[in-house]
């Protein structure tokens, strides 16, 4: 069921709203943070919602977009990437943020009542770790595999110095703390990505499918990126999922992957991307990647999150179409994903893979 306009403002109010005033590059795509005066034809507003994940990167993206073209606004709010969707389906946002694309059913229904069309534009633009997070007195690192990093959220892992952590963690001085797992309360990619990643690497103890709603019941639940951090770190024991640009000095998780623990990374995160394929039976410009965390390959981050931004290939208004148009192709460009990076410590896209981007936004159409 769709919620209305009204109840979504009144949901939206319960996050940290970002409003990001900024500006759109123009239609060949540059953008930057030059000092010299602006000879930017472009002006308006743009409103998006969704994906919390992408905040740090969207500060980055309209700050530099600001700069190049004063006349342009874009608001971002962080609404969340459930959110974010409903609102691009009911027609409440030009574009959006989400941490995953839409699925097949979606992408048949239609009614994307952003567009003058059914066809859509959705772009990774946004590639970063999910960190595993915890909160723990005196302790940093921990080494966790699949098996008990499911454990602990499926809640047959209960305590901190339980024996499936204390073998994977010699000469830790593990306390005798209850776990309090935490994970997100609103439909979320970050949360899919995640089960995504237990449902694939350990299916024999985690037992659901992959969703961006969490599937069972007991541990805390927060609001946003935001709060499921600071869940964490206002609880002893706590642990959590979370973009890594957001986690801070909580206590990091090595993943297991292979024989060996990864440290999350920008780059290890961008290697279990680029080695996955793109989904098949898609539009032009619908880029969706496949990424399978059971096939992970040595030294890469199992659990990638591959963040979207999701347009229309036609709108009914031209100045949008301009501006959404121009604001992707700075956010796509070089030096677009280089203040991602900085800024949120997200991975770069790859030249190649900028090339199919930038053919997917050009079909954005224009006058």
């Amino acid at each position: 069921m769709k919620i209305s306009r009204i109840a979504r403002i009144g949901a939206i109010g319960a996050v940290a709203a970002l409003a990001l005033a900024g500006c759109a590059a123009n239609e060949g795509g540059t953008g930057g943070s030059s000092d010299a005066p602006s000879d930017s034809t472009l002006s308006g507003t743009i409103d998006a919602t969704g994906a919390s994940s992408q905040t740090a990167a969207q500060e980055a993206w309209v700050a530099a977009f600001q700069t190049a073209n004063p006349d342009v606004t874009v608001n971002y709010e962080p609404t969340g990437s459930g959110t974010g969707r409903e609102n691009f389906l009911e027609g409440g946002s030009n574009f959006i943020g989400s941490d995953r694309a839409f699925n097949d059913e979606e992408i048949a229904a239609g009614g994307f009542g952003a567009c003058a069309t059914d066809d859509i534009v959705e772009v990774p633009l946004y590639i970063s770790p999910v960190a595993v997070a915890f909160n723990i007195e005196g302790i940093d690192t921990l080494n966790l595999d699949a098996a008990t990093i499911a454990g602990i959220f499926a809640g047959t892992i209960t305590n901190w110095n339980a024996p499936e952590i204390a073998a994977l963690n010699d000469g830790v001085e593990l306390p005798d703390l209850a776990i309090s797992p935490v994970h997100r309360s609103d439909p979320s990619g970050t949360q899919e990505t995640f089960t995504k990643y237990l449902s694939a690497t350990a299916g024999d103890i985690w037992t659901y499918e992959p969703a961006d709603v969490w599937p069972i019941e007991g541990g805390e639940a927060a609001q946003g990126t935001s709060g499921v951090v600071q869940a964490i770190t206002a609880g002893n024991g706590a642990i959590g999922f979370a973009d890594a640009s957001q986690v801070g000095d909580l206590g990091q998780v090595h993943v297991g992957v292979g024989g060996d623990f990864v440290a999350y990374s920008a780059e290890a995160a961008a290697a279990l991307v680029e080695g996955s394929p793109l989904v098949e039976g898609r539009g032009a410009g619908d880029l969706v990647f496949d990424v399978d965390p059971a096939s992970a390959a040595e030294g890469s981050y199992p659990i990638a999150l591959v963040s979207y931004l999701i347009a229309c290939e036609q709108y009914e208004d031209t100045n949008v179409a301009e501006l959404v148009k121009a604001y992707l192709t700075y956010i796509a460009s070089a030096e677009g994903q280089e203040a991602a990076a900085d800024n949120a410590g997200s991975a770069p896209i790859s030249d190649s893979l900028r090339e199919q981007v930038q053919a997917a936004i050009d079909l954005i159409q224009v006058g």
